[in-house]
């Protein structure tokens, strides 16, 4: 039998929409500031050569600049100021979550609250700062030797682009924070949803147009799309999946009132990594390839015989890429997941798994089905993200129906229905608790 919450999400319609002042506000203040990261990827970088940039970047689109292109929205292609886009504050964020797991004083401020998570969010913020600027001089660096793709090379050259380029990593911070707070959906997840979704046109057209000169048959690029739609329907499916682990509270008593035992669940994400593995896989796996297409050739002779290997559709580049997948799964879940203080939480809370012992025996427990459920999700990561990859390198498609892109778009597009839905009912209910209290007035 349905209970009353989903009764009411199931009356949700677009008149309820159309009265949700609020909601309405929040996606107009989220599309306004999605606006302006757009418009910042056209400002491209002073002193840069355009047609000599557009050159080297055709030469190197296959590697590491290509996926971070991807999620720039062709912001790396143009070199424009928001070329480093929000990936240093992603980095810094993971890199803080491992310091978090491994430091025990950064561990017992997460433990404070509200405190201790603001306080990380800034250590976040300095560490976002540091990483951007280390990323910004190399770039600077390598754009002067790559050829003449800088007018006026030199120190003015190399500041200017700096500042200008942590600048831009900067304001799309506070922009990702302000959509956060103001706006609808997660903020930092909704730039690079936008800077995907934004390309996948072009991606579109271009591979419509591949088919009408000939270099793509029509039963393929109708194959692509039949994939691309049994690949989100999968992902779907699985990023809504959990092991739920039923938690048992015993009877307690307050004064002279007696509570009865309650019994409620615990849910395990079958993918807790999210999109995290395939993002570090491939990005060290087309980093050799990067810098040998960089150094043209010229650079160190193992550089070059570990790309020739590890070229994309390769079979060895296929199998590192699954391994990789894995181990970043498994990884990354025992990072942003403990068994033992969630076990901790439930002996304090006086909860308990039905024929598991409370303490250690619960923290084994929780431990085991979460590596089972893992092995499917890490599993499922590896068919998603290898699919389209053998599509991209023996067929030529476009590098945004890549597997990662994929899983980017759907999670955030979930994430962000998920919210509209909870104001939605919000909304709803504060319109029923209204209708309440003068209904009680009147009698």
């Amino acid at each position: 039998m349905a209970s009353a919450a989903e009764q009411l999400a199931s009356n949700i319609n677009f008149s309820t929409f159309g009265k949700a002042k609020d909601l309405q506000g929040r996606i107009l203040f989220t599309l306004g500031a999605l606006l302006i990261y757009r418009l910042g990827t056209f400002i491209p970088l002073p002193g840069i050569n355009k047609s000599a940039l557009n050159e080297l970047f055709q030469q190197n689109q296959s590697g590491i600049l290509g996926m971070f292109d991807m999620f720039a929205g062709g912001a790396v292609g143009r070199m424009a100021i928001f070329a480093l886009n929000i990936m240093p504050y992603i980095s810094a964020a993971i890199i803080m979550q491992l310091l978090v797991a491994v430091s025990p004083v950064l561990g017992q401020l997460k433990k404070e609250g509200e405190r201790g998570r603001k306080q990380i969010n800034q250590y976040t913020r300095y560490g976002t700062v540091f990483l951007a600027a280390l990323q910004a001089w190399g770039i600077s660096i390598g754009l002067e030797g790559a050829g003449n793709i800088v007018i006026d090379p030199g120190l003015y050259f190399r500041v200017s682009a700096v500042i200008t380029l942590v600048g831009g990593v900067i304001f799309l911070m506070w922009i990702g924070e302000q959509v956060t707070a103001r706006g609808i959906g997660n903020g930092i997840s909704l730039i690079i949803f936008a800077g995907i979704v934004a390309e996948l046109p072009s991606a579109l057209v271009n591979t419509l147009e591949l088919g009408r000169q000939g270099a793509l048959s029509t039963w393929l690029i109708l194959g692509v799309l039949v994939l691309a739609v049994i690949v989100i329907v999968t992902i779907v499916y699985v990023e809504r999946a959990q092991r739920k682990l039923v938690v048992q509270y015993p009877r307690r008593q307050q004064g002279n009132r007696v509570f009865e035992g309650d019994s409620s669940h615990l849910p395990l994400k079958v993918n807790t990594a999210g999109v995290i593995p395939p993002i570090f896989a491939s990005s060290l796996l087309l980093l050799p390839m990067t810098v040998a297409n960089f150094s043209t050739g010229q650079g160190p002779d193992w550089i070059n015989f570990l790309s020739s290997f590890l070229g994309r559709g390769q079979p060895l580049y296929l199998l590192f890429y699954i391994s990789l997948i894995v181990f970043f799964a498994f990884f990354y879940t025992a990072i942003v997941f403990n068994p033992a203080d969630t076990a901790d939480n439930l002996k304090r809370q006086g909860g308990f798994i039905p024929g598991i012992r409370p303490g250690e025996k619960t923290a084994e427990y929780i431990d085991y089905v979460l590596t089972r459920i893992t092995c499917f999700g890490a599993a499922y990561l590896a068919a998603i993200c290898i699919l389209p990859e053998i599509l991209i390198s023996y067929a030529a498609i476009p590098f945004y129906f890549g597997g990662t892109s994929l899983l980017i778009v759907v999670n955030v597009t979930m994430d962000t229905v998920s919210q509209v839905q909870s104001h939605l009912l919000a909304h709803q209910y504060e319109g029923l608790i209204k209708k309440s209290n003068l209904r009680g007035r009147k009698r």
